[in-house]
Formats: structure tokens, sequence, C-alpha cells
């Protein structure tokens, strides 16, 4: 089997910034990490390979930067990895995004399965692969909380809906997004990281794809961020400190006089 696992570089959830003046999200200088939901992804592919053979390619669109993602992937178990990276695809949103890392999973070569992670923890549309799987007019499964099996070009999963679970039977090649309950990510091995550290990792850009130049980035994305506010805090607290009988016995007296003049007790 060959599988592709698309995965993103994403900021750790606390250094998340936006530009007001565009609507995007700062990357330059912010320290990124494998988006964790990406994880399960690359462990499920891995899994796959161990039982039926073949292959798993980990394949990311961002910045020369985003390499130390797909070094990440390798270092887990990967056999290799591909980078989009274009100032073209800059600002892409979902749709645009999709779009260009379907053309780039065409131009890769024959596959037989697609495997995403649920969402990105910056974004949280859950629409990339969706849209990656309707550009390329694949069969789709969301969701997937277990790979039952593979056989005669069939494979049979679990997806998790709000009743419970569903099972289905999704003619290969597909594409189906993870959730968290399909498996355990495993650490990179030192073996594997020795491998990332001298892997040679083909990039994908504009020059060497098939492209319409009016599918990419901020200017082909049809989603516009017209303006962000960020919320400010009005309300205020009061703290107390109960270090001891005392001020417990001033805490709980405050408390009954605040919910007495709510009209509440």
């Amino acid at each position: 089997m060959r599988i592709i696992v698309p995965i993103k570089q994403v900021p750790e959830t606390s250094n998340v910034k936006m530009a007001p003046e565009t609507g995007t999200m700062i990357r330059t200088g912010v320290e990124t990490v494998v988006n964790p939901l990406d994880l399960y992804a690359i462990e499920t592919a891995l899994q796959m390979k161990h039982e039926y053979g073949g292959m798993v390619i980990a394949i990311t669109m961002g910045p020369p930067q985003a390499s130390k993602v797909l070094k990440e992937a390798v270092a887990m178990g990967c056999d290799e990895a591909i980078l989009v990276s274009d100032r073209k695809f800059s600002g892409s949103v979902t749709w645009v995004t999709s779009y260009t890392l379907a053309q780039a999973i065409r131009k890769s070569g024959k596959y037989d399965m697609v495997i995403t992670g649920e969402r990105a923890t910056d974004g949280d549309t859950a629409q990339v692969g969706p849209g990656i799987a309707s550009w390329l007019d694949l069969p789709l499964a969301t969701y997937v909380s277990r790979v039952d099996s593979i056989a005669d070009g069939v494979t049979s999963v679990q997806r998790l809906v709000e009743e419970g679970y569903k099972l289905l039977a999704v003619p290969l090649p597909c594409l189906i997004t993870v959730v968290k309950e399909i498996a355990s990510p495993r650490l990179p091995t030192l073996h594997g990281k020795k491998y990332a550290k001298q892997l040679s990792i083909p990039l994908y850009s504009s020059e060497n794809m098939e492209l319409d130049p009016s599918y990419l980035g901020l200017k082909g994305s049809p989603t516009k961020v017209v303006r962000i506010n960020t919320p400010k805090l009005t309300r205020g607290d009061t703290t107390i400190h109960a270090l001891d009988d005392e001020g417990m016995f001033t805490a709980v007296d405050s408390l009954l006089d605040y919910l007495d003049s709510k009209g509440l007790v």
C-alpha cells in the first residue's frame, strides 16, 4: 500500500496570533509543532504499513521551515516526505489549501489511501481533509475511530457519530480523517531521527506543479476575513486569600453578602 499523510505545522496553542490587516495567522518567529491531531493520522498509517506492507509519505504545505514537521514524521517511521512551499501559497484558506495539496498528491504518483487528522488546532475547520477528497474525487469517511480491515480493494472502518458508531465499507483509493480514539502516537526513534536528518525532501512549488493561478494564496481564497476584534474583559473580581480560619470566615461572609446583594439567598 502507498499511503499519503498530509500534516500541518501549527503554532503552539499559546502562541497563536492574527494579523488584523489581512486576517491571516502570523507564523513568522512563532514556535511551531506538528499539529497534534495529525499525529494520530501518522500512527494509523504506520500501523497499516506494518500490517499490509507498503510505504507512508508525509506531505505538508507551508514555508521552508515546515520541513521540521516532515522530519519529525519521518523520525516516527514515515518513509518519505514532500514539502509544498511557495510564496504564492501564502494566506491560503482551507479551500485553496485543499486544492494545492490535492494537486501535490496527484503529482506524487499513485496511492491507495490518504489519511488526515480530524482537524488542525489553529484553524479548527476540519475541512481540508474533505476538501482534498473532493478535489481528487475520492470516497470519503470522516471521524474514523478504527480501521477494521483492508481486503479486495475495500477498507472497512468504524466511524464515530453522535449516536455511537457507524460501520462503513469504503472502496480504495479513498481518504479518511481520524479521531484521537484510533491510536496512541509513537515517539520518534533514534534510528528514525538519523534517517530523517540525512533525508532529502523534494520541494513542490508553483514552478513544478500543474496549478490554476487563480486558485492560489490569499487572492485565490474565496473566504475573506473582514474584521478581527479582540474581546475585552469587562468584568471585575475580588480575591480573598483564606490562609487561616479568620480568612476563611471573611471569605464566606463576603460570598454570602454578594449572593444576598443579587437576591440569591
